[in-house]
């Protein structure tokens, strides 16, 4: 297959022909069976799937935190397999950011010095006025000095958010980032992201089990035994649910046949 080009200047992400497997021989297993797709600038995608599925890994090898065992990755007109680890993780830094379902925060530090702590890794110079307009979006003005063990839930996961914006990122990944949240503070975080892509046109990409959730994105993607089974504009909660529905139904069927 010849190689792929890094897409055009609206794409953010692009994958091509992406496989990953884990283990050898008869015990191999096929997480991703060439996934072709771009995510374009500016868009919210959810990607969604039963368990085993691979929208974890395509997560994982689309930002640089997994080498794929074959195919391509861009992140904006840079191809990732080209790239050292030292370089993959200057980019990881600079270019992505990461939310996941625990909020990874660092309890001996305050909100603040979390929020600052990819600026402080990469060595970057902070722009106080980003990072002010951050900080007010996420609604944490008043709890800069507190550190995350004072925090509910909720704020903890905007805390991970603007931490993720701190540098920012062309792409936002997310992981199930609504997954300890009660509703309520739930849909407070998925607005958050659904804001940072209308207003200043990052690029959100999110696994999520939850139809609620999905409703949030403009695409939803749906992947089975490490394809792409649906790419469609977001179908709104209740279709998303009974697609989901339909798919483990037919996955049974082909188990018990």
């Amino acid at each position: 297959m010849p190689a792929i080009v890094g897409g055009s200047a609206e794409t953010a992400v692009r994958v091509g022909q992406l496989t990953r497997v884990y283990g050898t021989g008869p015990q191999a297993v096929t997480a991703l069976a060439g996934v072709d797709v771009e995510f374009h600038r500016g868009t919210f995608t959810a990607v969604m799937g039963p368990s085993g599925s691979g929208k974890s890994t395509l997560l994982q090898t689309a930002a640089g935190l997994d080498r794929p065992t074959s195919g391509q990755v861009w992140i904006g007109d840079q191809e990732l397999s080209r790239l050292s680890e030292t370089k993959l993780t200057k980019l990881r830094r600079s270019r992505i950011g990461f939310v996941f379902q625990a909020f990874n925060l660092i309890g001996a530090l305050t909100v603040e010095e979390n929020i600052h702590l990819p600026l402080r890794l990469s060595g970057a110079r902070p722009d106080p006025g980003w990072l002010g307009q951050v900080i007010d979006r996420v609604g944490l003005t008043d709890r800069l000095h507190h550190r995350p063990a004072e925090l509910s839930g909720g704020q903890q996961q905007r805390v991970a958010i603007a931490r993720a914006l701190a540098m920012r990122p062309e792409v936002i990944f997310c992981d199930e980032p609504t997954g300890a949240l009660d509703t309520q503070t739930a849909a407070e975080v998925l607005a958050l992201l659904r804001s940072v892509v209308d207003e200043t046109r990052q690029t959100v990409i999110m696994v999520t089990h939850d139809p609620v959730a999905a409703s949030y994105a403009d695409r939803v993607m749906v992947l089975a035994d490490g394809r792409i089974v649906q790419d469609l504009p977001q179908p709104g909660a209740e279709r998303i649910a009974e697609q989901l529905a339909l798919l483990g139904r037919r996955q049974l069927v082909a188990q018990g046949s």
